[in-house]
């Protein structure tokens, strides 16, 4: 039990929200913010980020210390992506050794992760279409990382020739997405195991 009566939060970030609850950015009124999702204790912060075409698992606490924990740690990530065409076993296996990615105008090798290809999950429609089915067939990946960099997943697939069409994270740590429907927030009263 916390002394100091921090409150947390599970949400099913939905597809073009920003993981964020305010921006001084005067171009970013017609953005979409987190507070427009529960109505969130004002110090509440995201642990860690999905860009705003991602959806899926996100954390929040009003605990900053507890949020650079769980940030510093290498906490495994599991994502699943929609890719374009059927994804073939050499890819997978290059997405497993780790693939050459850009980062800030850099070349990066990804580190070795989990990768497998898996059958379509039964997510909700997204609220915009991934794409006309004539385009050709799509195929799922389950990929599973310690590390987090800049729109990582998508870069590692578009690295072995499947572009990421739909991004879902699905879990953090031993923290499931499980049923939660995009845009439904649950308030926990831990985000254990990442506190004692």
């Amino acid at each position: 039990m916390e002394a100091n009566n921090h409150r947390h939060f599970i949400l099913h970030k939905p597809y073009g929200y920003i993981s964020q609850f305010i921006s001084n950015d005067v171009k970013s009124h017609k953005k979409k913010f987190l507070g427009e999702l529960y109505d969130f204790p004002v110090e509440t912060m995201s642990i860690g980020r999905l860009d705003e075409k991602s959806e899926g698992l996100l954390l929040l606490t009003t605990n900053g210390k507890l949020s650079a924990t769980i940030n510093s740690k290498k906490i495994e990530k599991e994502y699943y992506a929609q890719v374009d065409g059927i994804i073939t076993s050499e890819a997978i296996t290059l997405l497993q050794n780790g693939v050459e990615i850009g980062l800030h105008g850099k070349k990066y090798i990804t580190k070795p992760g989990e990768a497998r290809k898996i059958e379509s999950p039964n997510f909700k429609a997204r609220t915009q279409k991934i794409r006309d089915e004539r385009h050709g067939p799509t195929s799922w990946v389950s990929i599973t990382l310690k590390e987090g960099k800049f729109r990582q997943v998508r870069k590692m697939t578009s690295a072995v020739g499947f572009p990421t069409l739909r991004l879902v994270r699905v879990r953090v740590g031993e923290i499931q997405l499980d049923s939660l429907v995009p845009g439904e927030a649950v308030e926990v009263r831990s985000l254990l195991p990442f506190q004692h």
